[in-house]
This record gives structure tokens, C-alpha cells and sequence, in this order.
């Protein structure tokens, strides 16, 4: 997109903005709820670019005045802080059209949906399942601070307190945009508690994170389900419960499997295991629309393989790195304490730098052809 096909399209964008902050405060919206929610919905998505303009336009103003006052400035001293003046504005409004330009990037349409978490313990053992449970109180800390709500949907506990497997359900604003990035294998390294010797053992847990279906994305046919209910088991394998209350889906064209026995209601585990053969049918259908693409143009569009290192969690130099974009924190405790701000937005930040390069290298190739 060139310089003045995006400031046209900004125009557009701002004049659309202040019709809709019009509309969203006249009485025949505000007595109309559906349509004021929807409005004001349209609103607040271009606020931010809206803003960022704004910014701009600002900077171009300073920027003419300190031209202006550069050419009539007598003083030497007065010129070298117009000139200084000029420099510094000249590199934000260089650092705002970067940022315009990612915000006009077409939208991921998941970023808005709440996703559905998966936690796995991998190679080494009850260190592993120990981890898995860190990673998941990690995540939960992160999601209170941004006042998002978190519902265990299954959770299988290791015998010494970690976490075999845990999904859970994250709502709230956006919640995909943020956490889309976390997929993939997590390594820890440290010295576990059972160890005598002092070493450093490595282990690792998988996390998983889709966003979660709605009715609309995914529709189920009865046909298609076998649905089975049996008695809810504990560790060892127990029963713990004496009613059918536990329910397995299997969905047939799939050969997919949920089991859901957390709840005590047969109606309450029947509902979260739809959620998440839900979640599950959808990411598959993502997957494979991912692989034509990918058969077209390679190693475009994956970011989160489940199958890729992507962090190092080592607690002996209280160090966390994320390897996809070379970021290290000496911050340990604070993030898994649920303070993964740095690391979010480094993720978001690489990740939608990597897209505009892409989608000017596309216009660029439209460009010659």
C-alpha cells in the first residue's frame, strides 16, 4: 500500500469514526440497544487507528513548525533546537507510520474469540507434571490481570501435586490476539526437589491454545456423535462417583474423542465436552486450510507449532527466553507469577512486523506483474 493510498484510506477511516461517535449519542440509538451495541462495538475497533492518525497529524504539525522556525530563526542557538526539534519528530512520525501501517493489515478474525487452553506434561516424568501445573497458574495469574475469566473444562492431576493434562476455557476482551503466540513446547531446566545430587534436569510440557468455536463456526450433526456415559474415576482409577454422570463424545466422521468427568451433573460435563470437540473441529478445519496455503506459498502461516521449542524456562539464573525472536528476560519469578507482559508483546509486535513485510513484498509482486 502506498504512502497516499493509506493516509486516503485513513481519511475514510476518521471521517467513519466521528459519523459513528455521532450516531452511538443520538437518542434514537441510545433507545435502540442492539443497534447502539453495535455501533458502539464498530467504534471502539477503529478508535485505536483513529488515535494513532491523530498522533500523526500532530507530528506533522510540530514538524512544520520547527521548519518554519528553522528557516526564520536568526539565533544559532534557536536554529540548532529547531533542527533537534525537527530530528526527533521526523523519527516518531517515521516509528507512527509503521504503526498505522500494521494497523491497517487485514484482522486475524480470531483474534476477538476467547480461546480453550491445553497443558500437557511431556518428557521428564513428575518434574514435567510439575511444570504443567506451573505453566497453568502462570497463565491464570496473566488472565486476572487482564480481567479475563478462567473455567477448568478437564484437568488430570499427577500424583504429587502437578497436572498430567489441563484445559481450560479464558474469556474476555481479545483474549486469542494475546495468547495465539503460546503454542508450542515449554523446557524447563532446574534442579529438581527430588534430586540429591544438585543437577539440572530438563523436562517439558506442550501447551496448546485454539480459539474456541462458536455454534456458528462449526456446526455438529446429531447423526454424526455416538455419545456414552459411564461412572467418574479418580487417581489410580477409582470410582469416585456411583451415578453415569461422566460423558464421552465421540464424533464419528472424525474419529475425534472428548471426555468430560469433572462435573457431578451429566448434563454440565455433556456441555463442556462439546466445547471442546467444538474447538477441536475447528482447528482442524484451520489446519487445513493453513496447508493449502502453505502448499502455495511455504512457511507462511504457522507461528505456534505444537511441535516447536519455543521457550527456555531456566530457573537456576532466574531466566526465561523465547527463541523465536531472541528475547531474553532475567525476570523469571515475576512471569511465572502471570507477569507476561514483555514477552506478549514482543511476540505480537515480531509476528505482525513479519505480516506487513509479507504483505508488501505481495503488493510489491502485484506491482510487477
Amino acid at each position: 500500500m502506498s504512502n497516499t493510498n493509506m493516509f486516503q484510506k485513513l481519511d475514510q477511516i476518521e471521517s467513519r469514526y466521528d459519523e459513528l461517535t455521532r450516531e452511538i449519542s443520538s437518542p434514537e440509538v441510545l433507545a435502540d440497544s442492539t443497534r447502539y451495541q453495535k455501533l458502539a462495538k464498530t467504534h471502539a475497533d477503529l478508535s485505536q487507528i483513529v488515535l494513532k492518525y491523530r498522533e500523526w497529524k500532530d507530528i506533522e504539525k510540530g514538524l512544520a513548525g520547527a521548519k518554519q522556525l528553522l528557516a526564520e530563526a536568526e539565533d544559532a542557538e534557536m536554529k540548532q533546537m529547531a533542527h533537534e526539534e525537527q530530528h526527533t519528530l521526523e523519527s516518531r512520525r517515521e516509528a507512527v507510520e509503521g504503526e498505522l501501517k500494521i494497523l491497517l493489515l487485514p484482522r486475524d478474525p480470531n483474534d476477538e474469540k476467547n480461546v480453550i487452553v491445553e497443558i500437557r506434561a511431556g518428557t521428564g516424568g513428575d518434574e514435567a507434571s510439575l511444570f504443567a501445573g506451573e505453566l497453568f497458574r502462570m497463565y491464570s495469574r496473566y488472565a486476572e490481570s487482564q480481567g479475563w475469566r478462567v473455567e477448568v473444562l478437564e484437568s488430570s492431576p499427577s500424583s504429587i501435586g502437578g497436572v498430567k493434562e489441563i484445559i481450560a476455557a479464558i474469556q474476555g476482551q481479545k483474549v486469542y490476539s494475546k495468547l495465539k503466540y503460546e503454542s508450542g513446547v515449554h523446557r524447563v531446566q532446574r534442579v529438581p526437589a527430588t534430586e540429591q545430587q544438585g543437577r539440572i534436569h530438563t523436562s517439558a510440557a506442550t501447551v496448546a491454545v485454539l480459539p474456541e468455536a462458536d455454534e456458528i463456526d462449526i456446526k455438529i450433526e446429531a447423526k454424526d456423535l455416538r455419545i456414552d456415559t459411564f461412572c467418574s474415576s479418580g487417581p489410580g482409577g477409582q470410582s469416585v462417583n456411583t451415578t453415569y454422570s461422566a460423558v464421552r463424545i465421540t464424533h464419528i466422521p472424525t474419529g475425534l474423542v472428548v471426555s468430560q468427568q469433572d462435573e457431578k451433573s451429566q448434563i454440565k460435563n455433556r456441555a463442556k465436552a462439546m466445547r471442546v470437540l467444538r474447538t477441536r473441529l475447528y482447528e482442524m478445519e484451520q489446519e487445513k486450510q493453513h496447508q493449502q496455503i502453505a502448499a502455495e506459498r511455504r512457511g507462511q502461516i504457522k507461528t505456534g507449532d505444537r511441535s516447536e521449542k519455543i521457550r527456555t524456562y531456566n530457573f537456576p539464573q532466574n531466566r526465561v527466553s523465547d527463541h523465536r525472536i531472541g528475547l531474553t528476560l532475567h525476570q523469571l519469578t515475576e512471569v511465572m507469577d502471570g507477569k507476561l507482559g514483555p514477552l506478549v508483546d514482543g511476540l505480537v509486535t515480531h509476528f505482525e512486523a513479519e505480516r506487513l513485510k509479507r504483505e508488501l513484498s505481495d503488493n510489491g509482486d502485484a506491482g510487477k506483474s
